[in-house]
């Protein structure tokens, strides 16, 4: 049975993207090791249908972290077996072509994100200096990568003169839709990681113009604290609930109970500006409307589908418009409502999941040419 590694910096518990890849390459015939980091408050992971390994770091954060996570992938990576790595994101680029090229061992580029492009990484000059030199030298030798949107893919195809594919990050299917109660308080939902860029300052500003609802923050990140610290000077700790993170079957749970989902990228890179995030389709395939960048690939999916309502900017006052023209019109709410359930069917993961095992065919086989 063919080995396949695949490497991330998280701590695997929440990381659904990741899930959703390795299941369905174990049930393709691979055998699947998912290799992530061990964090002092990490949860229990759960029983999966592929191995999973946290590596310990003394460092969790920072250069630091980065530099010994990466030797210590190394060294893993190098007295363990495999017939091929998957490197997710550039962090864990470096061990993975590199014990793949000693090993003469295929290795792939799983670009989840546009790495030298997220806000943490673009506000800090040294840091992205050093990022663009790691990508320039590994990503062009590289033989086979994919990425999570065409317009990524054309971008990345376009600066490292190699093909993407895309891989989209969508929901497994459900045949369960949303039954928000609409006799109570109206659920506002965002799920994803607490960090910069994400207009989650915006979201909790825009709760003072809105009666009746609650803002509900399904993750954790960077901006844990300063966004209770805000939510607590704004006096809307009434208003504004944050749930941490939460194992991917429980906010599924949760995201059937919303009203409204969010996603509110900022344009602080392109990584953002190209992106076609995951809880874009989780809102769809639970059918409940959302408000969505006007980014190009939202955009695309607005013309294309109708499932959400499209903001240009993020002023708050003109965000709860957004969301209130929805909520108070059942009408087109309903509307953009019965568009999800209509769509959720062609926007999951068994049509993915197809190309992924194709993909990964290919290379073994000889198939997919270099």
């Amino acid at each position: 049975m063919q080995k396949i590694i695949l490497t991330v910096t998280n701590d695997l518990s929440y990381d659904q993207r990741m899930i959703r890849i390795c299941t369905t390459l174990a049930e393709g015939g691979y055998s699947v090791r998912l290799v992530g980091r061990r964090q002092r408050a990490s949860a229990a992971l759960r029983q999966r249908p592929f191995e999973q390994v946290r590596l310990g770091c003394f460092f969790e954060k920072g250069k630091f972290f980065y530099a010994e996570y990466n030797l210590r992938l190394f060294f893993y990576l190098l007295f363990h077996r495999f017939d091929l790595v998957c490197s997710i994101d550039l962090d864990t680029l470096m061990p993975g072509y590199a014990v793949a090229r000693l090993k003469s061992k295929p290795c792939v580029y799983d670009a989840h994100e546009y790495f030298t492009e997220v806000p943490e990484v673009v506000r800090r000059p040294k840091i992205r200096w050093f990022w663009n030199r790691v990508a320039g030298f590994f990503i062009p030798r590289i033989r086979h990568a994919y990425t999570v949107g065409p317009m990524l893919a054309k971008e990345m195809t376009r600066l490292y003169g190699i093909p993407f594919e895309v891989i989209r990050n969508v929901p497994w299917s459900s045949p369960r839709n949303s039954r928000p109660d609409w006799n109570g308080i109206k659920i506002i939902l965002y799920q994803g990681w607490l960090n910069e860029g994400r207009g989650l300052e915006s979201a909790i500003s825009a709760m003072a113009f809105l009666g009746g609802c609650e803002l509900w923050l399904a993750g954790e990140g960077d901006l844990s604290e300063e966004l209770r610290a805000q939510t607590l000077e704004m006096g809307l700790d009434d208003k504004v609930r944050f749930l941490g993170f939460l194992q991917p079957e429980d906010l599924r749970e949760i995201t059937l109970k919303a009203h409204l989902g969010l996603n509110l990228f900022e344009r602080k890179g392109l990584s953002y500006y190209y992106s076609l995030a995951n809880k874009t389709f989780d809102y769809i395939q639970a059918g409940i409307p959302s408000v969505q960048m006007d980014f190009p690939e939202y955009r695309h999916l607005q013309e294309a589908c109708g499932v959400f309502s499209l903001v240009e900017d993020l002023d708050p006052q003109k965000l709860a418009s957004a969301i209130r023209g929805l909520l108070d019109d059942r009408r087109e709410y309903d509307r953009v409502r019965q568009n999800c359930i209509e769509i959720k069917n062609d926007l999951c993961w068994e049509k993915e999941a197809e190309k992924l095992l194709l993909f990964y065919r290919e290379i073994f086989s000889g198939e997919r040419p270099d």
